[in-house]
């Protein structure tokens, strides 16, 4: 079992869209475990307050350092795995990164911030990874963490039961490793004058897979450059190899 443990201010979003479709059953069946604590739990007085204003001045709060770490110390310290911070100056998460947190076979620790974040010394103290889901600011950690966790329940053995679905999706692997995804058709073969391309209705697999990639290379050479060239490093290796 994978397991993910949370700490957040708003254990009531949990969980959430992770209870439904695919990743629910995967949840219900017990490939993957989530443990929610509130932080508000370790707070110091009756108001259960957990920040404090920033030293040097600034206009949100930050999480307290003696709180946060009480928290961390009695949540996850005992079972030893990452602790991850979704935060827009950490590194940026893609499908390597997931495959990687898959690999943790116990699972992993998240802490959501909000306000203006934690305290620095948390993060240092912790050896806390930050990862940043994209370059944009979202209100809270939680709404991070529900992106990683699913990415990462999709990588896990077993959630899928037809493996060829990661590999020829975006991100895939194989000849589409770096390749954004092709275009997509279903009923009614005309709509609105737009009709199917003749290809797919051929019968022919072997051209429908060739048009599906030379449609993931266009698609990624005029929208993402940066996986282009990803691509075609990669392609130069394979030849040379």
């Amino acid at each position: 079992m994978w397991k993910v443990s949370i700490l957040t201010l708003f254990p009531e979003l949990y969980p959430g869209s992770l209870s439904l479709s695919v990743s629910g059953k995967a949840l219900h069946s017990g490939l993957w475990s989530l443990d929610i604590t509130n932080i508000r739990n370790f707070a110091q007085n009756k108001h259960r307050t957990v920040d404090s204003r920033p030293f040097g001045g600034g206009r949100s709060m930050l999480l307290r350092p003696d709180i946060l770490g009480e928290a961390i110390e009695k949540t996850f310290l005992n079972n030893k795995l990452p602790i991850i911070y979704p935060s827009p100056r950490g590194h940026l998460f893609n499908q390597d990164m997931a495959k990687l947190l898959v690999k943790e076979k116990n699972g992993i620790n998240i802490v959501c911030g909000r306000f203006e974040g934690i305290d620095e010394r948390i993060i240092e103290n912790y050896n806390i990874q930050e990862v940043s889901i994209g370059d944009y600011i979202i209100s809270s950690g939680d709404l991070a963490a529900f992106i990683l966790i699913d990415c990462c329940l999709r990588m896990l053995p077993g959630y899928f039961k037809n493996k060829q679905l990661l590999k020829e999706e975006s991100f895939g692997e194989g000849v589409y490793n770096n390749l954004l995804e092709y275009p997509h058709f279903t009923k009614p073969k005309v709509w609105k004058s737009y009709k199917v391309p003749d290809i797919l209705t051929c019968g022919n697999e072997k051209k429908i897979f060739q048009w599906r990639l030379n449609q993931s290379k266009k698609i990624t050479k005029s929208r993402r450059t940066d996986l282009w060239q990803k691509y075609l490093k990669g392609e130069k290796q394979n030849e040379l190899s």
